[in-house]
């Protein structure tokens, strides 16, 4: 009696960081950022960032694989588009967050140079 494989599930963790490690590059994220205002050519993609048509290209199926961006043909262009309108609130997420640090360390740098209480000297001890 042959036993088929069990296939072991993903853990939701693993699965996570796989996702994040498909928004790990600067053009994808600039890309999602694009599209997330609106649908866009590549020739428009490519007026936006500077980088390779080939590179775009890449970064694109990167995407499309992961269910990140869609497309669709209109007459001679593709356009593409955002997959998910959680992507736009994740993007959205990450702006808050990042200015969430920035003010952390605003704070924190300010407290930093206000009044330092002295040194104690040496000669006084």
């Amino acid at each position: 009696m042959c036993e088929t494989p069990r296939v072991m599930p993903i853990p939701l963790y693993q699965a996570k960081a796989e996702f994040f490690r498909t928004l790990g590059h600067p053009a994808r994220i600039r890309i999602l950022e694009l599209l997330s205002a609106r649908e866009m050519a590549v020739h428009e993609l490519l007026d936006e960032i500077e980088i390779e048509p080939s590179n775009l290209s890449q970064q694109l199926a990167v995407l499309r694989r992961a269910g990140l961006v869609t497309q669709r043909r209109q007459g001679g262009e593709v356009l593409y588009a955002i997959g998910l309108e959680d992507v736009r609130d994740l993007l959205l997420a990450a702006r808050r967050i990042l200015l969430g640090l920035i003010e952390d360390r605003d704070r924190l740098k300010a407290e930093l140079g206000g009044a330092v209480a002295p040194e104690p000297s040496i000669a006084g001890r």
